[in-house]
């Protein structure tokens, strides 16, 4: 199990950005990985009304189940377990729950994981690269017929990382362009196919 707070800007692409950020840094077909989000919550939404999420990350064989909790503006603390593909797999058709250290933030909040659902996927190829005293990330995400582009900078200090982000931003004529975390985007996307 894995405690950490995350300190991270977000800012939406076009796909021409996207692409033109691919070719400045050089990245290659093979250093881009593909992740697949599967999320939770339970049918009153307990989970986002906590501005919260609870997803299981595959990335090849590799499974784990965090919580992340929203801290501040652009911090979040992340709960987060390893758990076996027979474990995830059971979590995604709800036979068992078994991420105990994600389970146990959970009852703090008494939401009962007999009541947690997967409500949806969504698949990134993510490219990660180390930016100046913290984590450069440019993601491609596609989820409900969506399609969309953003880049990250993780950082160890809120202020320190703005500054460095903003930068990044006016280096490469990025506008700003706000991103909501991607488990806000799929709500979005999910919303408006229900429409």
């Amino acid at each position: 199990m894995a405690q950490q707070l995350e300190i991270e800007f977000k800012n939406l692409l076009t796909k021409q950005q996207y692409e033109h950020l691919l070719q400045e840094f050089n990245i290659s077909e093979n250093a881009i990985h593909r992740q697949t989000n599967h999320y939770f919550d339970t049918p009153s939404q307990a989970i986002r009304k906590l501005q919260s999420g609870l997803r299981i990350r595959q990335i090849d064989k590799y499974y784990e189940c965090t919580l992340k909790e929203k801290s501040a503006e652009h911090a979040h603390l992340e709960t987060t377990d390893e758990i076996t593909a027979e474990q995830a797999n059971k979590m995604l058709v709800g036979e068992g729950f078994y991420a105990k250290e994600v389970a146990k933030r959970l009852a703090l909040f008494h939401i009962p994981l007999e009541n947690l659902e997967v409500f949806g996927s969504l698949t990134t190829d993510r490219v990660e690269i180390p930016y100046r005293d913290g984590l450069l990330v440019f993601d491609h995400s596609f989820y409900l017929q969506c399609d969309d582009y953003e880049v990250e900078y993780e950082s160890k200090d809120a202020i320190k990382g703005n500054a460095i982000f903003d930068e990044f931003l006016q280096k490469y004529g990025i506008e700003k362009r706000s991103a909501d975390k991607k488990i806000a985007r799929f709500m979005q996307a999910l919303q408006m196919n229900k429409e």
